[in-house]
């Protein structure tokens, strides 16, 4: 047999040193062959509990031949023992050896900026479209993103909660409630508010009562929430400067949010509201009071008739408190949900809802202050 793992083979027909004969006592190495035959041999092991008998070549560090006591009988058996001469396959290192340090990582900035980007520039692009050319376009442009929103807001309760929120009447009032604000002004989009709020109770009477009082009040509040706040928006288009009123409430909370984010992720270093949204900090609200008023001052001054630059200054940092604010109430619920994000429809910002967040509780404040400031006409 040939088997390297015993180093190199004796000579055939060997039976020990040269100057001893065969060991008394000792087991036969094994079959004889004729050298042509067999090219080596190998002793059979010692039968444990025999006479004590020495190894061949005591006197000599010798495995070449030498049977073990824990050695394989065939050579299809496997052993465990290693070479006395094998080295470690996996040296440790030395304790005083240096270890190399961690390569720094770069800070996240947690989303997909590119596609954030582009979809942002493409939403834009439709909003300036819309708003510019014409008005009663934008607010069918109000009007999907109100019932989107709602889908959206609805879905993730059932899944998340069990509550069933009716979203055919949510969505027909959520639509006649934009289109009444920007008809009749607040007048009817309270009356539309009242009336989907009737039609959510009714509604839900055809399925059995179990749950009712839960799913009735959270259509109650997804009604409020989404289609009643967005209704202000299409009251401020309602202006002979309307368009301009509504491109500064978009441009205000867009640079809010802008601030806040890149300010914090910056310099942020003091926490917010750690136990709601903990990636806010401190210093990314400044960043949004910072940007929103500088911003609020311009457009005060150059696109609202008869605005005044601290007209501007106080509106920002309106616009930078309630967007601050409707951010952390979604995050509030999105917790409270145990979600991430409202929806994946649009990529690197989530869904709809993750993007009125800030929009929705900032247009009643805008509307109010410009009311105030120059009047509703």
């Amino acid at each position: 047999m040939n088997d390297s793992s015993w180093g190199a083979p004796p000579q055939a027909g060997y039976w020990g040193p040269s100057d001893q004969g065969p060991v008394q006592g000792a087991a036969p190495a094994g079959p004889a062959y004729d050298a042509p035959e067999a090219q080596h041999t190998r002793p059979m092991p010692i039968v444990p509990g025999g006479p004590d008998v020495p190894r061949y070549g005591d006197d000599q560090d010798d495995d070449r031949g030498a049977a073990r006591l824990s050695g394989p009988l065939f050579r299809d058996e496997t052993t465990s023992a290693q070479p006395r001469a094998a080295a470690p396959q996996n040296p440790e290192p030395m304790p005083d050896a240096p270890q190399p340090a961690p390569a720094p990582q770069k800070k996240s900035a947690g989303r997909d900026l590119s596609a954030a980007i582009g979809v942002g520039v493409g939403l834009g692009a439709v909003i300036v479209a819309s708003l510019f050319v014409v008005k009663a376009a934008f607010v069918g442009v109000i009007t999907v993103a109100v019932v989107v929103g709602l889908w959206e807001l609805t879905s993730r309760l059932e899944e998340r909660k069990g509550i069933k929120a009716p979203l055919v009447p949510l969505a027909v009032g959520g639509a006649a409630m934009v289109v009444a604000g920007y008809v009749r002004g607040a007048e009817g989009a309270w009356v539309a508010m009242a009336l989907t709020a009737l039609a959510v109770l009714v509604w839900r009477m055809t399925e059995p009562p179990e749950g009712y009082l839960k799913d009735v009040t959270a259509g109650v509040f997804a009604a409020f929430y989404v289609p009643f706040l967005a209704t202000f928006v299409a009251m401020m288009l309602t202006a002979d400067d309307g368009a301009f009123r509504v491109m500064t409430f978009l441009v205000l909370t867009v640079v809010s949010d802008t601030g806040a984010y890149a300010v914090g992720w910056r310099f942020g270093r003091h926490k917010l509201a750690p136990r709601i949204s903990p990636g806010k900090t401190r210093e990314g609200l400044l960043g949004a009071v910072s940007f929103a008023m500088v911003a609020g001052a311009l457009c005060m001054h150059f696109l609202i008739d008869d605005g005044i630059w601290w007209q501007g200054l106080v509106l920002g940092l309106a616009v930078a408190a309630s967007a601050t604010l409707g951010d952390l109430g979604e995050s509030m619920i999105k917790r409270d949900l145990g979600i991430k994000d409202m929806g994946t429809l649009l990529p690197g910002h989530g869904g709809i809802m993750d993007r009125l967040d800030s929009l929705l509780p900032t247009a009643p404040v805008v509307w109010l202050l410009l009311v105030l400031f120059v009047g509703s006409g």
